[in-house]
């Protein structure tokens, strides 16, 4: 079954943007750049929103821009070719290989994992994925944890069904640890037993938390679902690395 991830860069205190919604902090070395690169190569379909639809939509033509280096228009190749789907109440029209959503978020995962099609379902998008995570769709986390903190903004995690994750871990050939621009890590929600189960065996599943265990101002902790929502309000960062830093 195909898995759905949700990636994305973070700063060191948990967010995705700061609290005037810039993350140029996300720009990406070579390193961690090809890194992406490797990531997005896993992908078999993107899920967006309207707003990020919109901020990637350079990239479908940007293998024809003579400013960009031969890294950067490789990405701009496999992004062009990858299927997306988009989900808009307000987008009549996409382009490129991209589709509008013909159902809600539930409804299209459930088809795409009983596709024969190879590779990930992957999510794009905070406020798609705080929908995803209250549904219990998220399969895996992918964080690119940048050294650098914002002191508030939009969080990684969404505020509903991603406070408890298990086997948090680093992938293979993740940017090595001394990168100044970021390292990676992966994380699992940790999915509870049957009720059933939890009786006969006597116990309670086991969890990570990923802050401190009492700790209820944590970056990582819950948000207020309005700054999930400005995630599709954030300007687009057109031809820089800073858009796929995300």
């Amino acid at each position: 079954m195909r898995s759905v991830t949700y990636s994305m860069g973070v700063s060191l205190d948990g967010y995705i943007a700061g609290p005037d919604g810039a993350f140029g902090w996300t720009a990406p070395d070579d390193e961690v750049f090809r890194f992406v690169t490797d990531e997005i190569r896993e992908v078999g379909v993107h899920l967006l929103g309207r707003r990020l639809y919109e901020t990637m939509l350079y990239w479908e033509s940007a293998d024809q821009d003579p400013s960009i280096d031969d890294s950067m228009r490789e990405w701009a190749e496999i992004w062009k070719a990858l299927p997306k789907v988009v989900f808009s109440t307000t987008q009549s029209a996409v382009q490129g290989n991209a589709r509008l959503a013909s159902g809600g978020l539930a409804d299209e995962v459930e088809r795409m994992r009983a596709e024969t099609t190879q590779g990930n379902i992957a999510i794009g998008s905070a406020t798609l994925a705080a929908e995803a995570a209250a549904l219990g769709l998220v399969d895996e986390y992918r964080a690119r944890v940048y050294p650098v903190l914002v002191g508030g903004g939009i969080p990684f995690f969404p505020s509903a069904g991603a406070g408890r994750i298990s086997n948090l871990s680093r992938p293979a050939h993740s940017p090595r640890k001394s990168s100044t621009s970021g390292t990676a890590c992966r994380a699992r929600p940790a999915r509870a037993p049957s009720p059933e189960k939890q009786v006969r065996s006597g116990t309670t599943p086991p969890i990570a938390v990923l802050s401190s265990r009492n700790d209820r101002s944590s970056s990582w902790a819950r948000a207020p679902p309005s700054s999930l929502q400005a995630a599709e309000n954030q300007e687009p960062v057109l031809g820089s690395r800073s858009s796929l830093g995300h």
